[in-house]
């Protein structure tokens, strides 16, 4: 069988190009379509696939770029609160999905959405990358392995530079969005599940709007998004998970850390310094069943990216690594490593987290699906 399979992008905005990008370097990745109503984002993503050396029709509307193109596989990148609608057409033609992140904006949407893709005759794979990013990759790998024992507390932070201009602003609202908490954090929310290998069953978060965004105007409305969050997330296995969100501190020098402490030790992840750190407990017994020396040093693996990988986006290579599993499972009929099931669940956390906030209350967390 031929490794090779079509591709179309409906959302050619800043993300949507990353992923034009990205589909250059996946051999046996052809993208022939984009479709997006705004021309400007048109005109951009057809001089990129210019100097890509991509041939690709451009499209209005997506239903008539599904019709005319009919892609074997649809990156669904448009506008948070689009995506239920834009997926439905695609599913239609059963075409392979990826449907970028937050599945949906809203529980009741992408509850809807992850019931109907259980009985998806292809592809569904919901577009979570952050597991991808190849530090955290051997982070979590490290964690599975056991190297830190069973682990009780699991901390991820993320200090970084405020939401930036989309196409007609859409960003600057909850309502577009879903919120900070499942716009942006959704990533986390799922990092946390997939790393602990458990189920969330509370969520009391903090936060508000305090820097951002504040001086701005749309239609006479101010920007209601959060820009800073403490979110607490209690584990059925009995960990705790705590999210440390700042978007008003774009001069860190490290824009996400994530730490994992158990009995035998504690380990770190740093983007972009792209280091994983191990520090034992001492006299501890290690993962190779020796006992560790009363005082070990801390040890630090740095990790490497591909320079193309960390050229083509700014998800530190999360977008390829992702992209080129994708098409894997597309071209091995295999299933998705990140499914509809993940997708709803990290918007149920951040909606979860959204909430605790507004009412100053812990918010118990059940699924549906």
């Amino acid at each position: 069988m031929s490794g090779t399979r079509t591709y179309a992008i409906i959302g050619c905005g800043m993300m949507g190009r990353e992923h034009m990008r990205n589909l250059a370097l996946v051999p046996g990745a052809e993208l022939v379509a984009v479709a997006d109503p705004d021309a400007g984002s048109r005109e951009a993503a057809q001089r990129q696939a210019t100097a890509l050396g991509q041939t690709i029709e451009l499209f209005d509307e997506a239903e008539a770029m599904l019709a005319v193109a009919k892609p074997d596989a649809v990156i669904v990148a448009s506008p948070n609160f689009t995506h239920f609608d834009a997926v439905r057409p695609v599913m239609e033609r059963g075409c392979a999905v990826l449907l970028e992140k937050p599945m949906c904006t809203t529980i009741e949407d992408a509850e809807a959405l992850a019931t109907a893709a259980q009985g998806y005759p292809n592809l569904f794979w919901v577009g979570l990358e952050y597991r991808y990013m190849p530090p955290v990759t051997r982070f979590i790998e490290r964690v599975h392995a056991g190297e830190a024992g069973d682990i009780k507390m699991l901390a991820i932070r993320e200090h970084r530079f405020p939401f930036l201009e989309k196409v007609g602003d859409w960003n600057r609202f909850n309502r577009n969005s879903g919120g900070t908490l499942v716009e942006k954090c959704c990533h986390f929310f799922d990092l946390m599940r997939h790393i602990l290998r458990d189920e969330p069953v509370r969520v009391f978060a903090s936060g508000g709007q305090d820097v951002n965004h504040l001086d701005e105007r749309y239609d006479g409305k101010v920007p209601d998004i959060l820009d800073n969050a403490f979110v607490t997330v209690d584990f059925a296995g009995g960990a705790r998970a705590l999210l440390d969100l700042c978007m008003f501190a774009e001069g860190a020098e490290q824009q996400e850390e994530i730490s994992a402490v158990g009995p035998v030790g504690k380990l770190e992840v740093k983007l972009p310094a792209s280091e994983v750190i191990w520090s034992p407990r001492a006299g501890q017994v290690g993962p190779d069943g020796r006992r560790l020396p009363t005082w070990t040093a801390a040890q630090i693996e740095t990790v490497t990216t591909p320079p193309d990988a960390l050229a083509a986006g700014s998800h530190h290579g999360a977008t390829y690594f992702q992209q080129r599993d994708f098409h894997a499972a597309l071209v091995g009929g295999t299933p998705p490593l990140i499914n509809a099931r993940d997708g709803y669940r990290s918007v149920v956390m951040g909606a979860a987290a959204q909430q605790s906030i507004a009412t100053g209350q812990p918010v118990n967390i059940t699924f549906k699906d």
